[in-house]
């Protein structure tokens, strides 16, 4: 089984990614949830990120890094495992330009020889220990579905009678995923995704796209921002556990830990945890000096260089 792994990249620090980004969407800055800095800024996340992936799951075949017309400055894509694929191969040309991470989720399935079995990471999601495959995919070849056991229900009940004012864009697009699944089959989990590194079929995935959620996946694909009304890829994971091809496991803090960057003291948390997978979460209230604390650490934490850098 050959297992691919995919991530996100985008590095607002680029004056000309930055310009064509104002240029288009007529902002200077906008700090809601949709368009904040955390959003977009790099903080070397990937390179630790990386340097993780080489240490703890060197049996990834190759490496998805999908970008706006950038690279980072440090990386080796000479590397016969790195495949630099910019959003203009794999999306809807409606879609473009695209500043909305959900939609451009929606098309990984389109990356160019990307294996049947994948795993989608955020540049800010890290391996903390040595994991086989069978973590990710089950001996029947289907993925285990990592879920939080997290009242989605309340989440929904205040969308429904409070507009979703009270809820972040993204909380939104979760509890639509899980109404979404209700309405097609009548199924309704009330777990949250664990917000770290999922594993997918690629078949599958290209199913629920292209048939399954068809006309919700275009319409969103217009949405140049993050929008409430995106088909965001938990809808994928759901999707699994319906047509029983996807296992369903409930994760505790040692298995799959999120630490936000502005609370820091990220030893405390390692202590108390030492978690297999971790995140650390950006946000629009982070600052600058959250942000180099968290650097900081990265770079103690995972401190030897790999060999995915120049």
């Amino acid at each position: 089984m050959g297992i691919d792994l995919v991530y996100l990249w985008v590095d607002s620090n680029d004056s000309q990614w930055l310009a064509r980004k104002n240029a288009f969407l007529g902002l200077e800055s906008d700090n809601d949830d949709a368009n904040c800095k955390g959003r977009f800024t790099s903080n070397d996340e990937l390179k630790y990120a990386l340097r993780s992936v080489e240490k703890y799951v060197p049996w990834i075949r190759k490496i998805f890094i999908v970008t706006d017309r950038q690279t980072p400055a440090w990386l080796d894509i000479s590397h016969p495992k790195i495949q630099i694929v910019d959003i203009e191969e794999i999306l809807p040309q409606e879609a473009l330009p695209c500043y909305n991470s959900v939609v451009i989720e929606c098309f990984l399935y389109r990356l160019p020889g990307l294996s049947e079995y994948f795993l989608y990471s955020n540049d800010d999601m890290f391996f903390n220990s040595d994991v086989l495959p069978d973590f990710f995919f089950a001996k029947d070849g289907f993925p285990i579905v990592r879920l939080q056991k997290k009242p989605l229900g309340k989440w929904r009940y205040r969308w429904k009678h409070l507009t979703g004012k009270s809820l972040s864009t993204y909380r939104q697009t979760i509890v639509r995923a899980a109404q979404l699944t209700e309405e097609k089959f009548g199924e309704y989990y009330s777990g949250i995704p664990h917000h770290n590194v999922d594993a997918y079929r690629k078949s599958d995935y290209q199913t629920a796209v292209e048939n399954v959620f068809a006309d919700e996946v275009m319409a969103s694909v217009p949405h140049h921002l993050r929008n409430r009304e995106d088909v965001q890829r938990a809808t994928f994971l759901y999707y699994a556990l319906t047509i029983k091809r996807g296992h369903l496991k409930y994760v505790t803090h040692s298995e799959s830990s999120v630490f936000d960057v502005q609370k820091g003291n990220f030893e405390h948390y390692f202590r108390k945890y030492n978690p297999l997978l971790f995140c650390i979460n950006d946000g629009e209230c982070v600052t600058d000096t959250d942000r180099q604390n968290a650097k900081d650490f990265l770079g103690k934490y995972f401190s030897k260089k790999s060999s995915f850098e120049k």
